[in-house]
């Protein structure tokens, strides 16, 4: 019956739930649409106003500036930074034009086009000019090439009244170069080559049929018409006949000897060779037309290539990407700022021999060679034993890392070095924080002589107490002494055991020693900087600190009693009243035997004290066995645990009067 009951409860409390939810749901339903929230539609003008003022009086609007139809491009919220477009690059642009109708279909693509940046050229809301150009003509184009390249002294004239669209597309095109032609079509658009003029400066020779850019620079040059700086001298005097057979034969630009033999019919190869036993390959095969143009060159002596360029098409090599670059390669001469281009009595086409070379950017290294002590590399004129002449990834242009240089004739040094503790600059590869790489006044090269070639480095501890003590050595600046300038297995690079080492000078520290009935742990340890500054300090015998406080750093349990029980005075001011800092003859560094030390203070010899010790001789005593030398909770420095009839003074319980 109360089971039935309680189901019947469960029941109804869960249709009472449902309907709330039924009724909840109906008033919620019930409430007008028109309560939910809206927002009005805005122009993108009403809040960019300026951009509107911007570019509204420009003479070129882009339609869909114009229509204000900005979500063409634009998204209301955003999805490419910044901007909110709809896509990113060039890729906005072509959904309205074509790829095909603005020519990208064809071979060659204009960079900024075929980078997707349209805005490199165009404004893409509107401007003044045409085509809604950033410029006007070619003022668009100087943006990117540089326009000293086109206003040289003589300027083409189509360029100066057209402008570079006269010869040029402005997106793509089947030629090289954007050309809307290929070349000489394009030129002879303008230049006719049947006249008698355009016959007369090219020698009656059929030039229509080759390239105008052998010979002549397109756009503006220094040399009248338009020619390249550097013309071969019958080309600039129409005497084409001097390499090439008649205009009228049948093979008019076949030339009339081979390879070198044509160019030796006016460069003497006596003269190109200056006497030189090591010739460069193209000059010995005689294939001159590897490194000169025959006709005309942007670049003097009608190099093909300007400066290294050239030279790096067969010496790859030296092209490699070093952080280090000689600046005889980059700058100047370049290449030929050492080398011959032809032939050379020295090596490797060399324009001096060895170090001469290098002296005659590097004068005043030369002088180094007069110093006491010189490397015998610098001494030997042998550069390259550590330098790489072109360029390195290392500092000094070094051939490797420093450390691997050097290693490679100290060899000895790079086992010697390896050890538990290392000089920082050892560690660090850097050789020349101490020594010359090339001489020194100093030995072994060093920079300069302790101590102040130590001081750059560790310039705070080199300074000198003025009130205290220094160490002698420290105070003489020699360091040497007790250090080791590279690698040690002892900390600070100390050259021997601190017993040792401190020996050398303090041998009267160490008498006796052997012999002693105790020592002083740091003593016994070789730990002399325990209690000892080895530089400097303000206190004699250059202790860290004064006693009792040097002894209790590490005496930490008496220490501690001290702290908390009754002092015996001695221990309260100076630990060596009663006990030597080394090594003793007598047990725990007593200065003397217990009882003289004790009867120094105590007045033994007078009734009290012999009343107190039941009239025993204080020679016959030992006061370390009954009492604590440092501190206790006795005021008679009892020890702490005290044998019963020795606290009764009840001695005859164990002893027998005598």
């Amino acid at each position: 019956m109360n089971m039935f009951n309680m189901q019947k409860s469960g029941r109804s409390l869960i249709w009472s739930l449902v309907a709330f939810l039924g009724i909840l749901f109906a008033l919620t339903a019930s409430q007008p649409a028109s309560a939910a929230m809206k927002f009005a539609r805005k122009e993108c003008s009403d809040c960019h106003k300026k951009f509107e003022d911007k570019y509204g009086s420009k003479k070129y609007l882009h339609t869909m500036v114009k229509d204000k139809k900005c979500e063409e491009c634009h998204l209301r919220h955003g999805i490419v930074p910044k901007l909110l477009l709809k896509n990113d690059g060039n890729q906005l642009c072509l959904a309205c034009h074509p790829a095909d109708k603005i020519g990208l279909a064809k071979g060659k693509v204009h960079t900024p086009l075929k980078n997707g940046k349209c805005t490199g050229c165009h404004n893409p809301h509107g401007s003044d000019q045409r085509f809604f150009l950033k410029s006007a003509g070619s003022e668009a184009c100087y943006a990117c090439h540089k326009k000293d390249a086109y206003e040289k002294k003589v300027v083409h004239k189509v360029l100066q009244t057209e402008g570079c669209r006269a010869c040029h597309l402005a997106h793509s095109s089947a030629f090289s170069n954007l050309l809307s032609k290929e070349e000489p079509a394009l030129c002879l658009g303008c230049h006719d080559s049947k006249g008698g003029s355009f016959k007369k400066a090219h020698g009656n020779y059929p030039v229509e049929t080759k390239k105008c850019t052998g010979c002549h620079n397109p756009h503006s040059s220094t040399q009248a018409k338009l020619l390249k700086v550097s013309a071969h001298s019958p080309v600039a005097t129409s005497g084409c006949d001097g390499c090439h057979p008649a205009p009228t034969s049948a093979k008019p630009f076949e030339v009339t000897a081979k390879g070198s033999e044509l160019c030796a019919q006016c460069h003497e190869a006596k003269a190109l060779n200056g006497g030189g036993t090591v010739e460069h390959q193209p000059f010995k095969t005689g294939n001159c037309l590897s490194c000169h143009n025959p006709h005309a060159s942007e670049q003097e002596k009608l190099l093909v290539k300007s400066g290294n360029s050239l030279c790096f098409d067969c010496h790859k090599e030296k092209s490699a990407m070093v952080t280090v670059k000689h600046g005889a390669v980059t700058q100047g001469k370049g290449c030929l700022s050492c080398h011959k281009p032809h032939a050379s009595v020295q090596k490797k086409l060399l324009v001096a021999a060895g170090s001469e070379l290098c002296y005659s950017c590097h004068a005043k290294t030369k002088d180094g060679l007069k110093k006491k002590d010189v490397h015998m590399p610098f001494s030997g004129g042998d550069c390259e034993k550590c330098h790489n002449p072109h360029g390195s990834s290392f500092q000094g242009m070094l051939k490797d890392r420093m450390d691997t240089v050097c290693y490679a004739c100290h060899t000895d040094a790079e086992t010697k070095f390896k050890k538990n503790y290392i000089h920082r600059p050892v560690l660090e590869q850097n050789c020349a924080a101490c020594h010359t790489s090339h001489s020194s006044d100093e030995k072994k090269l060093l920079k300069g002589a302790a101590p102040g070639l130590c001081t750059p480095c560790h310039a705070e501890m080199m300074k000198k107490l003025t009130q205290g003590v220094n160490h002698q050595p420290f105070s003489d600046g020699d360091c040497l002494t007790c250090h080791d300038p590279h690698a040690g297995n002892l900390p600070g690079l100390i050259v021997s055991k601190q017993t040792e080492l401190c020996a050398n000078c303090h041998d009267g520290a160490f008498k006796g020693h052997k012999d002693a009935k105790s020592s002083h742990r740091p003593f016994s340890n070789g730990d002399c900087t325990k209690c000892h500054s080895p530089h400097k300090a303000k206190l004699p015998k250059l202790l860290l600190a004064q006693s009792p406080d040097l002894c209790l750093n590490c005496h930490k349990d008496i220490k501690a009693k001290l702290a908390r029980e009754k002092n015996h005075s001695p221990a309260q001011k100076d630990c060596t009243t009663c006990h030597k800092p080394h090594f003793a003859g007598e047990r725990a560094l007593l200065v003397e035997p217990v009882q003289s030390i004790c009867s120094q203070c105590h007045e033994t010899a007078k009734e009290p004290f012999a009343k107190a010790h039941l009239g025993i001789k204080a020679a016959d005593l030992d006061c370390m066995a009954c009492h604590n030398p440092h501190a206790s909770k006795d005021p008679k420095f009892f020890k702490d645990v005290t044998h019963p009839p020795f606290a009764a003074r009840t001695c005859d319980d164990c002893h027998i009067k005598q």
